[in-house]
């Protein structure tokens, strides 16, 4: 049985961790944001190609929407064939802000940053950054280890992806009028992704 001044010895240690951690979080929110150049540029290195600069921006964009409205403990839609609800891990925020600076901060051949090199040395850096990483399948945004895999794994979430991978206006996840569900979706405009 535990006693008072146990329970509050451990009280006074775990209210301290609580508010470094919710710091931390806040900080790593800001960090993300001021990162934005690196953050783009990752975005062009591991979207597909087809989606342009632009279109690489508007995912890095609605990546940093997703980290900032990011709730710890909220809950999830329960798993096909049970009840139990699940809720959402810690923060990922720090961690991702880390690494976001890290590749900030590498420079490719001749010096370059990150955000600055070309393409195919951004992508040889971002390779290099996940080695040891399990690669064998796509994780969930938030269960992600690091920031390239969560943005990749954002993206491809989303609806703009699934136009893209059918080469059509799908919408998917988005409200359609019941009438224009016999109708083929409409083909993707050349460079209108």
């Amino acid at each position: 049985m535990i006693t008072r001044r146990r329970f509050v010895a451990w009280a006074a240690a775990v209210v301290p961790v609580a508010l470094v951690v919710r710091r931390a979080d806040a900080l790593g929110a800001e960090w993300i944001a001021a990162e934005g150049e690196t953050l783009r540029a990752l975005a062009e290195a591991v979207l597909p190609s087809g989606l342009g600069a632009a279109g690489a921006a508007r995912a890095a964009a609605d990546f940093q929407r997703w980290v900032d409205e990011y709730k710890e403990g909220a809950e999830l839609n329960h798993g096909y064939g049970t009840s139990a609800l699940r809720r959402t891990g810690a923060s990922p925020r720090a961690r991702w802000a880390a690494q976001l600076e890290r590749l900030g901060q590498r420079t490719a051949d001749g010096g370059r940053r990150f955000d600055a090199a070309t393409l195919e040395q951004r992508r040889a850096i971002v390779k290099e950054e996940l080695k040891g990483e399990r690669l064998d399948r796509m994780p969930g945004v938030g269960a992600a280890n690091h920031v390239a895999v969560a943005l990749l794994a954002h993206w491809y979430g989303s609806s703009a992806a699934a136009d893209l991978c059918y080469e059509s206006r799908i919408g998917r996840q988005a409200c359609r009028p019941l009438a224009q569900n016999a109708r083929r979706p409409l083909p993707l405009a050349g460079g209108a992704r």
